[in-house]
């Protein structure tokens, strides 16, 4: 939804849609319940194999993301410090969408 690559229409168009679902959500819920959405960037499972050093220079963050950055942004939208915080996409990509 932030950053598209060529020849993925459909898949772009499923995160866009995801992005206006979040905050349809939260003003149609609302005050009862917040509603976030979390948008990964490339989180290495360790399935694809092992990285190289040019994987993990495509991030200002140094490196690529791993299950457990995911992991502490849910805590977080979880917990009573996010309790203003509605509607809202959380980008957590290492700073990968801001490098085109």
């Amino acid at each position: 939804a932030h950053m598209s690559e060529p020849d993925t229409l459909a898949y772009s168009a499923s995160k866009g849609g995801l992005v206006a679902l979040t905050h349809a959500l939260a003003i149609t819920l609302a005050p009862d319940v917040r509603v976030n959405c979390i948008s990964p960037g490339w989180i290495d499972t360790g399935k694809h194999g092992p990285l190289k050093a040019s994987d993990h220079e495509q991030h200002p963050a140094g490196r690529v993301g791993r299950p457990d950055d995911i992991a502490a942004a849910t805590a977080y939208l979880l917990s009573a410090d996010a309790t203003f915080v509605t509607g809202e996409v959380l980008l957590v990509d290492g700073g990968r969408h801001v490098r085109r």
